[in-house]
């Protein structure tokens, strides 16, 4: 039988002599399409933290932290009761949903494995992390505001906490899947229940992961605005021990003041945005510090 004679070698290779230019040219042109708007985000992002750098700190001062905010037309004021506010409220938030979404997240990676509950869970869960913060607002309004018929700080924090949740409930679930089976069958081995072995060695393992996701649900609601014009409001004083009432804090006195005619106002909302800014980035900082950690 007679074999096909093969074709020379340069017309085997001309084909991809052709090729080869226009796939490098069309990686060049990815590589610049990709490269321009990289520069475009990280410009937009400098311009805004520039012009939140300048004007922020032209409205810093020790008043700032020491003196209330400033009534209509008022010269002077502060941010001080905003900022002590916030710190109640974000705390409240945190509180309540630190357990729940631990524990939540616990028996979806322990417990539920495969489970129709625990599905429906993560489903739930999913919809609460991309729901818009004003509903979550609303909904806090209508079952505990409307019903004690004032806004309360106590409302606030329940309706920053039902936000933090979702957040706590995936970190929690993700960090403790990580953790090596091999772990929890040492434990069970040496005849630790279930619950020891969680407590002790799989939380123990993953507990840097999960302050993690806590310290992302805390700045996740930090600067949250909607839901407290909808449960906390705000005022120009100190507010109530018991929480009662308008509790002044940071978001809705930006919002407020930010679109005030009055030049302090705007100065003081800068100063507030600034505050804000850097203390969600020094928690997310301190987040991506425990993650590397952790690894």
């Amino acid at each position: 039988m007679s074999q096909a004679t093969p074709a020379p070698q340069s017309q085997a290779l001309a084909p991809w002599g052709r090729v080869r230019p226009a796939r490098r040219r069309a990686d060049r042109l990815m590589k610049l399409v990709a490269t321009g708007f990289t520069l475009m985000a990280i410009s937009v992002l400098f311009w805004i933290l520039g012009m939140l750098i300048v004007k922020g700190v032209a409205g810093l001062s020790l008043d700032t932290f020491t003196k209330v905010t400033p009534g209509p037309g008022t010269a002077g004021g502060g941010l001080a009761n905003a900022i002590v506010g916030s710190l109640v409220l974000t705390l409240i938030g945190i509180a309540i949903a630190t357990p729940i979404g631990v524990l939540a997240g616990t028996y979806l990676a322990e417990y539920g494995k495969g489970s129709k509950l625990a599905e429906l869970i993560r489903f739930i869960n999913d919809i609460l992390l991309s729901a818009p913060s004003i509903l979550i607002g609303l909904f806090v309004y209508v079952v505990m505001v409307e019903p004690m018929g004032s806004y309360s700080g106590w409302a606030g924090g329940i309706a920053l906490g039902i936000i933090a949740i979702p957040v706590i409930v995936r970190t929690t679930e993700d960090m403790l899947r990580l953790v090596p089976g091999g772990l929890r069958e040492a434990g069970a081995a040496l005849g630790a229940p279930p619950s020891v072995v969680i407590t002790a060695i799989t939380w123990q393992a993953a507990k840097a992961g999960m302050v993690t996701g806590i310290l992302l649900a805390l700045a996740r609601v930090a600067g949250e605005t909607a839901p407290l014009i909808f449960t906390a409001l705000n005022n120009n004083f100190w507010f109530s021990p018991s929480l009662i009432g308008g509790v002044s804090n940071l978001p809705v006195t930006i919002y407020q003041f930010a679109s005030a005619p009055y030049e302090n106002w705007q100065q003081l909302a800068w100063a507030g945005s600034l505050i804000i800014t850097f203390s969600i980035l020094f928690l997310s900082l301190a987040a991506r510090r425990l993650v590397r950690g952790a690894k």
